[in-house]
């Protein structure tokens, strides 16, 4: 419950003993610092989506997964680390949608579909993927750049055809 002494004590274990047999431990226990940071008695009383929190955390947590896959591939907590990386990757994908969600209902089109945008090029195999299609077809409409609605809307269908997306942005009529 203290993640902040948690990583100060395993950056100070690494740097004393570099080539200790077991620093792999303290990689892996700096990425469960921030895995776990901010989930606190309120969050898990109530369920609180993760992808709804600060995403700072998370990708600290992301960084210190992937030094210890980087660094020790064979280490026994990589498999673990790269299954809590997964985990990471999907949630910061889904607070980058809850994100543009937010612009869509402000009216703040660009914004919202430049976030779709970013989810579509760094997280491009999350399952936020449908959503950010969705979000840019439907703001690039709203925007009236049709060229690209109809882009978003092709790649969306093609790819995920029973996305409610789809029809929601088909049946869209925007006054000019």
């Amino acid at each position: 419950d203290e993640p902040d002494s948690s990583v100060a004590a395993a950056d100070h274990f690494i740097k004393l003993y570099p080539r200790h047999p077991n620093v792999d431990y303290a990689y892996y226990v700096k990425g469960l610092s921030g895995f776990n940071r901010g989930i606190g008695t309120i969050e898990r009383t109530f369920g609180q989506d993760p992808s709804e929190r600060d995403p700072r955390a998370a990708r600290e947590s992301l960084q210190y997964f992937s030094q210890l896959i980087k660094l020790y591939p064979n280490s026994k907590y990589a498999q673990d680390a790269s299954q809590r990386m997964l985990y990471l990757y999907n949630n910061l994908a889904q607070y980058e949608i809850h994100v543009a969600d937010y612009y869509m209902r402000r009216g703040a089109y660009l914004a919202a579909a430049n976030r779709a945008k970013y989810v579509i090029e760094n997280y491009p195999t999350t399952p936020a993927t449908p959503n950010a299609l969705g979000v840019m077809a439907k703001a690039y409409k709203l925007l009236g750049m049709n060229d690209l609605s109809n882009d978003a809307l092709r790649v969306l269908d093609l790819n995920y055809p029973q996305n409610p997306y789809l029809t929601e942005v088909r049946n869209l009529v925007v006054k000019n």
